[in-house]
């Protein structure tokens, strides 16, 4: 054999040597490996060492209780079934409580802010409520301008509680009443002035940063929820005009019977024409936006008194800065829920005529919440005549004092 021929033998020889080795080191590392790894899992059991941490024992918890990962499919279709629903049904507990703390923490924003700028509280009033999260069933704006003086010693003299009942009804049927009105163009002026004369005489006002306006009542409507579910953790907001008989126990009944929806919006519901032409009462200047001439609104409540439910308060004021105001206010209220998941009550005895009719009602038993004209948006001449409607169509006194919510 050739010297060239021996010495490609042998190169040969050493790459199979070479490969086999290397073969054979492989597999010693491979098992030599596993029988670490199996040293170390037995050694991390019998410890009783877990194996994940930072997990809460909430969090295991609720992984074994609702979200087991381990679904046989051989099982029983009821039993899969069974198991999804109760994983469902943790979903839906897990976003009720999410959306409960963003609703707390919106009126805690507003709050906040309602406290840095001063300006929703008058002299009389303090901010108790919040801080020791007393629970109101209802918060009741009465809305009024720097005009209405007589008109609101009339609902003094009629529906609503003064002094010592005043604090009475807060208290022991968890309702707040109050007037709700801004300021003048002119801050500290007399109208303003006036006013808080007036506050201090009857501790009955709710001041809102607002400059007061007829064209401005979106806006004040906006401000006044806002400023509403700020103050006071109520179960419903409701809005009521000046010149309009209420019965407070028969409306807290009302309202309670809702108590389990969340987000409700309870009047007497309405679509009236969108009115185009200008120079006419409730000319709609975006009346473009409604299609064309001769459409008629969509559902909303009429805007002599209404409430809505916490919710729906929280959510103006969390979104205030972005929610459109048309001239028209009960119009801009109902606009602001379109698209909502919001249940719509409409309550026909809460827009019931004067007398005869809220008589009538009366005496069948079946008590008006509100009474006004329809003719007149509010009682016609209503400082003349509210006394009346109160003495024909009112619950009674005892009614309010003795009704359970």
């Amino acid at each position: 054999m050739s010297w060239k021929n021996r010495a490609g033998s042998e190169s040969s020889s050493r790459r199979l040597v070479s490969k086999q080795l290397a073969l054979f080191l492989c597999a010693g590392c491979f098992f030599a490996g596993m029988l670490f790894t199996d040293r170390v899992w037995t050694d991390v059991e019998d410890k009783g060492l877990p194996l994940q941490t930072g997990i809460k024992d909430e969090q295991i918890q609720l992984v074994a209780d609702n979200c087991d990962p381990k679904i046989d499919v051989t099982r029983d279709p009821k039993d899969i079934i069974r198991e999804v629903s109760k994983t469902h049904n943790a979903v839906q507990t897990l976003d009720k409580t999410i959306s409960n703390l963003e609703m707390e923490l919106a009126a805690a924003r507003a709050l906040q802010d309602s406290i840095l700028t001063g300006s929703p509280l008058s002299d009389d009033l303090v901010l108790p409520e919040p801080v020791k999260k007393r629970k109101y069933l209802m918060v009741v704006g009465i809305n009024t301008a720097f005009s209405s003086r007589k008109r609101r010693d009339s609902v003094r003299a009629t529906w609503m509680p003064q002094g010592e009942k005043l604090r009475k009804l807060e208290e022991e049927k968890g309702i707040i009443m109050r007037f709700v009105i801004g300021h003048g163009a002119t801050s500290g002026g007399i109208l303003d002035r006036a006013i808080e004369a007036e506050d201090r005489k009857h501790g009955d006002f709710l001041r809102l940063e607002h400059v007061e306006g007829y064209l401005e009542l979106s806006a004040k409507t906006k401000t006044y929820f806002t400023t509403a579910v700020a103050l006071w953790d109520a179960d419903f907001y409701v809005k009521v005009d000046d010149d309009v008989h209420v019965n407070i126990g028969t409306l807290g009944a009302t309202l309670a019977k809702h108590r389990s929806n969340p987000r409700v919006y309870i009047g007497c519901m309405k679509s009236g024409p969108v009115l185009a032409h200008k120079g006419v009462r409730y000319h709609e200047p975006e009346h473009w936006k409604f299609g064309e001439e001769g459409n008629k609104y969509f559902r909303h409540a009429t805007g002599q008194l209404y409430a809505i439910s916490k919710d729906l308060a929280t959510y103006i004021s969390i979104n205030q800065n972005v929610l459109h105001k048309y001239v028209n206010e009960d119009v801009s209220l109902g606009s602001w829920f379109i698209g909502l998941d919001v249940e719509h009550i409409d309550d026909r005895r809460l827009c019931c005529g004067t007398p005869p009719d809220c008589e009538w009602k009366a005496q069948a038993g079946n008590i008006c919440v509100a009474s006004f004209d329809w003719s007149c948006s509010g009682i016609c001449r209503s400082v003349d005549r509210i006394k009346e409607v109160h003495r024909r169509c009112g619950e009674g006194e005892d009614a309010l004092w003795t009704a359970s919510f």
